[in-house]
């Protein structure tokens, strides 16, 4: 009886952790789709209100609506820079990777390390270098110049390099017999065997494509070329904060997010579980 009774409390208590956890996780989502639906009074009022009594629906109408902010071309530019370079990404750090844990070729181990001492170099540092390298070639106001400087992920080549030194050799073997040479044996054994490792990796760099602010701030100059972050930033100015369509932005720019997590959340906790850095 005793027992069954310390099962059941512990039971209890691992519901409420996890309950608290989800309330703590759902909260911003919960206020910015509220204030996302408030007038800038109800936003300023110092009373509070847990759901506005009024929906203001034209906020998310007025997003489109405005010549000036671009939301509908910036959001089609984030969806095809994400778009882009999360595969392409990807398949580099794919191939990269592959080659490092397979290929033997001399200086091997030194290049890895070259690969792995860039991350320790602050973006801050190699920022400025970039731009004048893409300036100095045109890319400035080009989509090309926003994509390309993240095409080149160390993170990913290195966890690549991890799941494919585990990958057994053994499958390798039998397609060297039947005649396979390094790029056939990646590109019909260890890269379709690869499958969850791409998909949770390809999730995080378009994330993190998505939400990319200051490379796109300095390249997309022009209108034409806003991301959609860069678009969400025009309701802050030194003149006037639209607090409303600020929210009800921040839900649109957001939206795709949720839903690419939703969809790849099995894959990103399969891949990093497959990758080698797991205690």
């Amino acid at each position: 009886m005793k027992t069954t009774l310390t099962g059941v409390l512990r039971a209890g208590l691992r519901g409420l952790i996890i309950g608290l956890l989800t309330l703590a996780f759902l909260a911003p989502f919960y206020l910015m789709l509220r204030n996302a639906l408030m007038d800038s009074r109800g936003l300023t009022s110092p009373e509070w209100t847990w759901w506005p009594t009024q929906m203001h629906w034209e906020n998310f109408t007025a997003l489109f609506g405005d010549p000036s902010l671009h939301m509908g071309q910036a959001l089609g530019n984030s969806l095809l820079i994400a778009g882009i370079t999360a595969p392409a990404s990807t398949l580099l750090a794919s191939a990269a990777g592959y080659a490092f844990a397979r290929i033997p070729v001399p200086g091997r181990g030194a290049m890895m390390a070259l690969v792995v001492a860039t991350l320790m170099i602050p973006g801050s540092v190699t920022f400025v270098p970039t731009f004048v390298v893409v300036g100095s070639m045109g890319g400035v106001n080009t989509l090309w110049g926003l994509i390309v400087p993240g095409l080149f992920n160390p993170f990913a080549v290195l966890l690549f390099r991890n799941f494919y030194l585990q990958f057994p050799a053994e499958i390798e073997e039998a397609g060297r017999l039947d005649g396979l040479g390094w790029f056939g044996l990646y590109r019909r054994i260890a890269l379709p065997s690869s499958g969850a490792m791409l998909a949770s990796l390809g999730a995080l760099a378009f994330i993190d494509s998505w939400n990319a602010f200051l490379w796109p701030l300095v390249i997309g100059q022009d209108p034409s070329s806003w991301t959609a972050q860069i678009a969400l930033s025009t309701f802050l100015t030194s003149q006037t904060i639209n607090l409303p369509g600020l929210f009800a932005g921040a839900v649109v720019t957001i939206a795709p997010l949720v839903a690419m997590f939703l969809i790849a959340q099995r894959y990103i906790v399969e891949g990093i579980a497959t990758s080698g850095l797991k205690g």
